[in-house]
């Protein structure tokens, strides 16, 4: 039980909203977090050893000015909220910044600075997707570098026409790189791929600003649109879920305006962290390939099934659930598109221990935000 009540503990909602702009948004979650974000920077190796030195040499400089115009010009309230929560949390906003632009400045480091050091592992994810007569479910293992381990946090931000979005966060991030949902019925998981180096675009538009966007979108439509208008530097994998239609989409992005979309349907879909559908170049990643073939011989016919997938550590060097030392899954999210709910399991997907659950029914707006109590467990 003792890390499943630690985690219970760690994963706060703070609910924040209406603000008079998205500065204050941001600063507000930057205050009520600062030990959180303060606490990551200080323990964050990719942080110390990569990102910061590289920020230093003259050489980076035309890549981060690029970066950081490109993103602030498509982006200005986003990059506004970024601002703020450097100031709540009294971190430099360079460090801000870096954190969040971190996949598109690593793409660029040279792999010899980095030998020996706590290499950038992907944020290793897996998904599994149904839409079926009976079924349709998204559930989502969240892996990330053991850095991250308690520093993350949940954010209800509350905007001005009193839409209301939900967001799994990573201390000092743009809520989410990870999975979250709207008032609009519209939820999100994501993946990380990885792209060949010929594939990168240097300054192109920050996979964080995208998330962030997606989480204002009215549905999937628009959150396709979203994405398809960004020009971005590396590329990503968003899994789009509509409580209202009952759909589920797997869009694999990349450089270029490059998109491709599958429609989910009753086959079972597993994701990890490679390219399944868009032809790209693409770095071979071991991790990703065992996952995949484990899960391929799993059974995937309900939603204990999916759970147990999720769970699964059968294949001790790549295992689905993760444990550590480098990679551990923080968290399993399931989206019930029936149930129009979405849950989050702290500890083994397998024991469902439910630490949060949320109505994803798209919401008819009331001026007195009654639905605040959503996030009862």
């Amino acid at each position: 039980m003792g890390s499943t009540n630690m985690e219970m503990e760690m994963l706060e909602i703070f609910e924040v909203g209406p603000c008079k702009d998205s500065y204050e948004m941001g600063f507000l979650i930057g205050r009520r977090f600062s030990q959180k974000i303060r606490s990551r920077v200080q323990n964050d190796l990719i942080i110390q050893n990569q990102l910061r030195p590289f920020a230093q040499k003259a050489d980076s400089q035309s890549l981060l000015k690029a970066l950081f115009h490109n993103n602030q010009s498509k982006f200005p309230r986003y990059w506004d909220e970024l601002l703020g929560t450097a100031a709540g949390s009294g971190v430099p906003v360079l460090d801000i910044l870096l954190m969040n632009l971190r996949k598109e400045i690593l793409a660029f480091i040279p792999k010899e600075e980095i030998k020996g050091l706590n290499v950038d592992t992907p944020d290793d994810c897996s998904d599994v997707l149904v839409v079926g007569e009976s079924m349709a479910i998204a559930a989502h293992n969240e892996d990330a570098n053991v850095a991250l381990v308690g520093h993350t946090y949940l954010i209800k931000g509350i905007l001005s026409d009193g839409v209301f979005f939900v967001g799994y966060t990573y201390a000092g991030e743009l809520p989410s790189c990870a999975f979250g949902f709207n008032s609009h019925g519209l939820a999100f998981t994501l993946n990380s791929v990885p792209p060949g180096e010929d594939e990168i675009v240097a300054g192109g538009i920050g996979r964080n600003f995208v998330s962030r966007d997606i989480l204002e979108a009215t549905g999937i439509d628009d959150a396709l649109n979203r994405i398809s208008s960004s020009e971005v530097s590396v590329g990503h994998c968003y899994n789009l879920m509509e409580a209202s239609t009952r759909r589920i989409l797997n869009v694999e992005t990349a450089s270029k305006k490059r998109v491709s979309v599958n429609e989910v349907g009753e086959t079972p879909f597993f994701h990890a962290n490679m390219y399944l559908h868009l032809h790209i170049n693409q770095v071979q990643d071991e991790n990703s390939l065992h996952r995949q073939k484990r899960a391929s011989v799993l059974a995937k016919t309900s939603k204990e099934d999916f759970l147990s997938l999720l769970g699964d550590f059968d294949d001790k060097k790549y295992p689905i659930y993760m444990t550590g030392p480098l990679l551990h899954t923080l968290c399993t999210a399931v989206i019930d598109l029936d149930e129009q709910t979405l849950s989050i399991i702290a500890g083994n997907p397998k024991k469902r221990q439910v630490i949060h659950i949320f109505s994803i029914s798209p919401k008819e707006l009331k001026s007195n935000h009654d639905n605040s109590h959503s996030n009862a467990a």
